[in-house]
């Protein structure tokens, strides 16, 4: 845990002089109030996800109370889990959109093909990059968001026209959230998996689907895929519950688990090496979380938090949905100074805190 906390206190930072250079360029059209892109297109988890379980006959879902309770304007559940904005709907706001990606399966989006001219969010509560996670789950796996993505391209190209369509794609930021399910909620879970794979093996046999993922995705135009590392899975509240136990690390937080995640990450950077080595047109940077949320875990009060062990709603044994609810005991009443709203996923708080660490990550992808 030592080492961790190290690593957490050398988290990742671009050099200054390419984030001066990246965020001078960028000014003009901001001030303009121009987009930096056309648009921004979000696949995989429950950590991204807008709203698309809302649609699926799965046990999955945050369409309900206290969900969306900090969500601007409404206070109402969107299908977002958490208690208001994701990380990726700061995003968003930061490269100059005026609305978010509408989830594609939402009744919005299904109904007015022009919502989508700015991109659009196919993510899936409880995806991997296993198909069998999703299916574990009744999730959209990400071979079926892909799909997805292929039919809104169609749809885009018939209200807009096949040239700004192209443009679109082109030009358009991928966000792609996956890998965390794969672990918590199929291998750690799963006896069978687990007598399969060690941890180290499993995370290779990931690499063969997220290599087809980003690959099938460029061969449908993308250019610009900002994928996210996975996160110290051993301190989500969830994980502390159900593999805590005698085995934990220092400081509250399943070290096996961690290391679980540093293992893969880095073999994540390494397929994406390889993918932009086939590609030379192919900006594809892989995105830190876990740096940033396990600096939010081991000293919350330097960001202005006071609890990241506990979660606002709901501390986590199966999934989100059964333990957080309107009447789950013990939910807090005000949600930000806590780093997770529920068992699995961040606050609103603690959402912008991360987006910002991603964004200044990411702005090779706009330049």
């Amino acid at each position: 845990m030592h080492r961790q906390m190290a690593a957490a206190a050398a988290a990742w930072a671009p050099p200054l002089l390419l984030v001066l250079v990246l965020l001078s360029a960028a000014a003009p059209r901001l001030c303009a109030g121009q987009a930096l892109v056309p648009g921004v297109m979000i696949f995989g988890d429950s950590v991204v996800d807008a709203g698309n379980n809302n649609r699926l006959a799965t046990l999955v879902r945050a369409d309900f109370p206290p969900y969306g309770r900090d969500f601007p304007a409404t206070h109402a559940p969107t299908g977002r889990f958490c208690n208001g904005k994701l990380a990726t709907d700061y995003t968003v706001e930061s490269l100059g959109l005026s609305s978010y990606p509408p989830a594609y399966l939402s009744e919005e989006a299904q109904s007015d093909n022009k919502t989508l001219l700015h991109g659009a969010n196919f993510a899936s509560g409880a995806a991997g990059y296993l198909d069998a996670t999703a299916a574990l789950y009744g999730a959209i796996s990400l071979g079926r968001q892909l799909d997805y993505f292929k039919e809104y391209q169609s749809k885009v190209a018939a209200v807009a026209g096949e040239k700004r369509a192209a443009a679109l794609t082109s030009g358009s930021i991928y966000l792609v959230s996956a890998g965390t399910s794969d672990y918590v909620q199929n291998y750690y879970v799963n006896a069978m998996l687990a007598a399969a794979y060690t941890p180290d093996q499993f995370a290779d046999a990931l690499m063969q689907p997220f290599t087809a993922f980003v690959e099938r995705l460029y061969g449908l135009g993308a250019r610009r895929i900002g994928v996210t590392s996975l996160p110290p899975m051993g301190c989500l509240p969830a994980s502390v519950t159900l593999f805590g136990g005698g085995g934990g690390g220092g400081g509250g937080c399943v070290e096996r688990l961690n290391n679980d995640s540093l293992a893969f990450n880095a073999k994540l950077q390494a397929a994406s090496d390889a993918a932009k080595k086939r590609h030379s047109d192919l900006k594809l940077v892989v995105l830190d979380i876990y740096n940033p949320l396990l600096n939010l875990v081991a000293d919350p009060m330097t960001a202005g938090f006071f609890e990241s062990r506990r979660a606002c709603c709901g501390t986590g044994t199966i999934e989100t949905s059964v333990l957080c609810h309107q009447g789950a005991p013990g939910t807090c009443a005000n949600a930000t100074g806590y780093v997770f709203w529920d068992g699995f996923h961040p606050t609103d708080a603690a959402n912008k805190v991360l987006a910002d660490a991603l964004l200044l990550q990411g702005l090779q992808l706009i330049s």
